[in-house]
């Protein structure tokens, strides 16, 4: 499939997805936020691909929503189309990893979009924030709930009610990117785990995947049997018996993904 707003290429069982507006300097509107969640549909159904690599440009990953689009609508039109959630929900519920390759600016949607991915890799330049409240809204993609799981409440509210941003090094003491590398590095660094992780058992990352997301969703009790359960379930799979083997044999493993 053709995009107007993507440009996708595949390689090493990895896709990497760049935004690709960028004279609006990414910003999300409908037609990008449809063809990002038909993009991984296609990706999903493609056994040959483990991870995904999502980017923008070295100036923007995406500067926020597409304001232009929104501003004239009302609640009823917002409700009725259920603005934003098709993409976000499509990106929830999407089993395989992404990874958001971030540099510059990260704000409002973009903010928003980077913290639906598994995991962030930001560039030096990186910036984040959820400025919404100077156009007197709030975050619409999930900011106010994530961005207080990832970083706390103290600097979530922060950032929420006063629109300050937060840079690379301050994101990844407080834990809201996994690691911070050169502008110039940051894609190849991106690539390279996602390399790694579509060299695995597909099986083992998605049901990995599964328990961390489920940490944030329920007790610690329920969360440790959640876990063993399906820590016991992945001896059902012959990754489980080639791993091992492997391993034992001091050998590279052979996954097959059954």
């Amino acid at each position: 499939m053709a995009y107007e707003t993507l440009l996708i290429e595949h390689a090493d069982g990895v896709a990497l997805i760049r935004l690709n507006r960028p004279k609006a300097l990414n910003a999300l509107n409908s037609e990008l936020l449809g063809e990002l969640a038909a993009a991984l549909a296609e990706i999903e159904a493609d056994d040959s691909l483990g991870c995904v690599v999502l980017t923008g440009s070295d100036r923007a990953f995406a500067a926020g929503a597409d304001i232009k689009e929104m501003s004239d609508k009302s609640y009823a039109q917002m409700f009725r189309m259920n603005f934003f959630a098709k993409a976000a929900q499509a990106i929830e519920g999407f089993r395989k990893p992404i990874i958001a390759a971030v540099a510059g600016y990260a704000l409002g949607g973009g903010c928003e979009l980077a913290m639906l991915c598994d995991f962030i890799i930001a560039g030096e330049n990186a910036k984040f924030g959820q400025p919404e409240i100077n156009l007197g809204v709030s975050p619409g993609i999930g900011g106010s709930q994530r961005l207080t799981r990832f970083v706390g409440k103290s600097k979530a509210m922060d950032m929420v009610l006063t629109a300050r941003q937060m840079d690379a090094a301050e994101a990844e003491r407080s834990g809201l990117v996994s690691r911070v590398v050169a502008v110039d590095k940051l894609v190849d660094e991106a690539l390279s785990a996602a390399r790694k992780i579509a060299s695995l058992s597909p099986l083992a990352v998605m049901v990995n995947k599964e328990m961390v997301n489920q940490a944030y969703e329920t007790t610690l009790s329920a969360g440790v049997l959640f876990e063993r359960r399906l820590f016991h379930s992945l001896f059902a799979f012959d990754d489980q018996k080639e791993g091992m083997a492997a391993f034992i044999d001091k050998r590279p493993a052979d996954f097959k993904g059954s």
